[in-house]
């Protein structure tokens, strides 16, 4: 049975979940900080025209940075049962898998980017969306102690 808990009392996935969570929350809130975001005037609300760059090197836009706050409320939020954190892993990981190849796929300079990336966010995204897909596999419960 899946019954609500905490990540402290849960598994590795639901564990991993909430450190990934809490990370999006983290990075969500330092893109709204000038100077940890520099150019941060610049900031536009979303697409390729923004001239934000969180640590000097991810581009940001205000909606890149609220969705950054939402996803990681939500990895927060359902970290609390391990089939809900396995979901969130898994689908986050392949929906920024996905952000990844498009990002590479459709030029910086054009309309459709929609969302602002450059280069080092796009491989970024590549890296996550991988870095979640294999965190999904963790086991489902702690192993047994060796000493019981």
């Amino acid at each position: 049975m899946d019954s609500p808990r905490t990540y402290a009392g849960g598994s590795p996935v639901q564990l991993a979940a909430f450190v990934v969570g809490a990370l999006f929350v983290f990075v969500g809130v330092l893109g709204f900080i000038p100077g940890v975001t520099t150019h941060y005037p610049e900031m536009g609300f979303a697409g390729h025209e923004s001239g934000a760059l969180l640590l000097n090197v991810f581009q940001v836009s205000i909606l890149h940075n609220l969705v950054h706050l939402l996803f990681g409320i939500a990895g927060i939020l359902l970290s609390r049962t391990w089939s809900a954190a396995r979901a969130f892993l898994a689908g986050g990981g392949a929906i920024y898998l996905a952000l990844g190849i498009y990002g590479m796929v459709v030029g910086q300079d054009t309309p459709a980017n929609f969302v602002p990336v450059n280069t080092a966010d796009n491989w970024l995204h590549v890296v996550l969306g991988v870095g979640m897909i294999a965190l999904a596999f963790l086991p489902a419960r702690h192993r047994a102690s060796a000493t019981r």
